[in-house]
């Protein structure tokens, strides 16, 4: 905001780039918009390997590596002991003096962050990117502890985000979530933003298309991403059978995606292509036919934004916030998780139009992704930090 007095600012977030995830993205974009608007930002994120913890200044940010250890459920993730880092999470605040600190999730590093803000009398924001429930993958335990272990993460969210100035989360789903399960009131729902002209064609730029159909996924290769249902869907179309996908990301699935493909007959039709630079990622988006999410568990779904920025044609799981990405018919289609006969057949759909079918679909999904404008969401974190409330955004 011109004029105004730079700030300080601290983003606390267990998850952090290159890690590929949403929140992670998300932290990086907060970041890097932050410090171009003239503010000194500060990153405090897991070490993603052994050691002490580590400060390097990056282009975004200054960003602190807290030491951290393996879990074995999981490729990337890493786990903080408070006993560890809390003392010196305390010292960084010390040093650092920000004006506001923005814990990303209630977990570890942001739990500690907030605490420690709180003491000190700096500003605090709380944003929430995933459900207690997303970690049943990663937790070996029967499901009816499971759910012991979601009610308790629930019930310590209210607690931990419920002291913060301004709690937020992605979608309107995720705020009634939260306000259901974690008893927290004035939560505001505020997209991560997608800047779309980033993924969007040149006037004078062409991209080499692929000699057949492509279908294209792009995540975390999990549990809860269901790319198996894709895999196995590719098999019963009928309108294109003979179309590709490309799986892009990876994860603790890939191999037994690979056998699976292997499996089913279709491994020469699946194109495991790991992860890719910004660059790389932007020309799959705008070679592909049609981007699918066949994940359960998205609270918003950047890879959706994504492509429906490239203009691409999309076909998301009824679930959770996919939903609200998609308008049916329209820019794509949902269909039911499990049903893979229903995938395969909006798939055959959108893959059977005419190039200015899929044209007319691309459109509109361009215009729904516009509606998460990226310069809106910082204009609004920015206002956050300077002391607005939630109630000046709520309806």
């Amino acid at each position: 905001m011109t004029g105004e007095k730079p700030l300080k600012i601290v983003i606390a977030a267990d998850t952090y780039h290159p890690d590929v995830n949403g929140a992670a993205v998300f932290c990086y974009r907060l970041a890097t918009a932050m410090t171009e608007r003239g503010h000194e930002v500060h990153v405090m994120a897991t070490r993603p390997d052994k050691g002490p913890t580590v400060t390097e200044v990056l282009p975004e940010a200054t960003v602190h590596r807290l030491r951290s250890h393996a879990v074995p459920t999981h490729e990337y993730f890493r786990i903080c002991f408070p006993w560890e880092v809390n003392p010196e999470i305390k010292q960084l605040l010390d040093e650092i003096k920000p004006d506001v600190v923005h814990a990303q999730c209630h977990y570890m590093i942001g739990q500690g962050a907030l605490a420690f803000a709180n003491k000190r009398g700096s500003r605090t924001v709380a944003t929430n990117h995933f459900m207690p429930e997303n970690l049943d993958p990663f937790l070996p335990f029967p499901q009816w502890f499971k759910k012991i272990v979601a009610r308790n993460s629930w019930r310590d969210m209210g607690k931990i985000m419920g002291k913060a100035n301004v709690v937020t989360t992605p979608t309107p789903l995720a705020a009634r979530a939260m306000t259901q399960y974690a008893r927290l009131d004035k939560v505001l729902p505020l997209s991560n933003g997608i800047d779309s002209s980033n993924y969007e064609l040149g006037a004078a730029e062409s991209i080499d298309r692929n000699p057949y159909p492509t279908i294209l996924f792009v995540g975390r290769l999990a549990v809860e991403k269901n790319v198996n249902e894709l895999i196995e869907a590719l098999t019963l179309m009928k309108t294109v059978p003979d179309a590709h996908l490309e799986v892009i990301g990876g994860g603790e699935q890939r191999a037994p995606l690979e056998k699976l493909a292997r499996e089913k007959g279709v491994a020469s039709r699946v194109h495991f292509l790991g992860h890719v630079d910004d660059e790389e990622l932007r020309r799959a988006y705008l070679r592909c036919d049609v981007f699918c999410q066949p994940g359960t568990a998205e609270l918003q779904s950047l890879v959706t934004l994504e492509a429906l920025s490239a203009s691409k044609p999309v076909v998301l799981a009824n679930a959770m916030a996919l939903p609200h990405l998609v308008d049916d018919g329209v820019n794509g289609y949902l269909f039911e998780p499990g049903d893979l006969a229903g995938l395969a057949g909006k798939l055959d759909s959108i893959l059977g139009m005419t190039a200015a079918e899929q044209a007319v679909m691309g459109k509109a999904g361009h215009a729904k992704a516009a509606l998460h404008s990226h310069s809106k969401t910082m204009d609004t974190f920015e206002a956050i930090y300077r002391g607005a409330v939630a109630e000046d955004f709520l309806p």
